[in-house]
């Protein structure tokens, strides 16, 4: 068994199709002729994760309706949901790539990696058969279904930070974007997030949306705010002297 297939705990039989998992299609543009990329696995995998999901949320949540399951696994099968997923295996290390991408920072891009972890499931789709498959996916996403057996709703955590914050004082929390890379099909975003003169946390994403969400999520671990100054802290109400 190669390195990844001992961390997925999966042994291929038809190690070909492993490569064509692992094949980003930039290398197609310095290798003229190569044979294959991900692409078409990507296609299958997304529909072996979306049903795997869905059955598996059905089940978790007999009572929930249609909607409820849809924000759910959506909340799973997200972009950067997938790509935590990926980076908690390192599957960039594996992926074959053109150097171009790979010196733009293509290992770390969460469409690249989301793409090949969606891949790599149709893979062992094909190569072992849906139990197989289905047994990968769980796997990997266990800790989320544990997470989301214990709080089924979803938090926004821009609103909850705001809530949070115009509590202690009327200013809003204002979301700069810093910095954006990469190709217009793939850009990376980094942003802050600042209020009251005070930067509450960072993060990325391949949307402005997305990178002020994960700036949200970053300043509600961080809980900077706390070590704020005293006049931003709210005071405590004086008590009526009763006549």
């Amino acid at each position: 068994m190669n390195p990844l297939e001992e961390r997925i705990l999966y042994k291929f039989r038809n190690g070909l199709l492993l490569a064509e998992a692992l094949t980003h299609p930039s290398i197609s543009l310095e290798r003229k002729g190569y044979p294959f990329d991900n692409q078409r696995l990507e296609f299958l995998g997304d529909a072996v994760i979306q049903l795997t999901v869905t059955e598996h949320l059905f089940r978790m949540f007999p009572d929930f309706g249609e909607g409820q399951l849809t924000k759910l696994r959506t909340r799973i099968v997200s972009r950067t949901a997938l790509r935590d997923r990926a980076a908690a295996l390192e599957i960039g290390e594996f992926i074959m790539m053109g150097r171009g991408e790979e010196a733009s920072g293509g290992r770390q891009r969460a469409s690249t990696l989301a793409d090949a972890f969606e891949s790599l499931a149709g893979a062992i789709y094909l190569d072992g058969g849906f139990d197989a498959a289905r047994t990968f996916i769980l796997r990997q996403m266990d800790g989320v279904f544990r997470e989301i057996a214990n709080q089924p709703e979803e938090v926004n955590p821009k609103g909850y930070l705001q809530e949070i914050l115009q509590a202690i004082a009327p200013c809003a929390p204002d979301y700069q974007i810093l910095s954006q890379s990469g190709p217009e099909h793939s850009k990376v975003f980094i942003c802050c997030v600042v209020w009251n003169g005070i930067e509450l946390g960072r993060g990325c994403g391949s949307s402005k949306k997305e990178a002020q969400v994960s700036a949200a999520q970053s300043a509600l671990t961080g809980r900077q705010w706390e070590q704020a100054a005293p006049e931003a802290t709210p005071r405590p109400r004086k008590k009526k002297k009763k006549r």
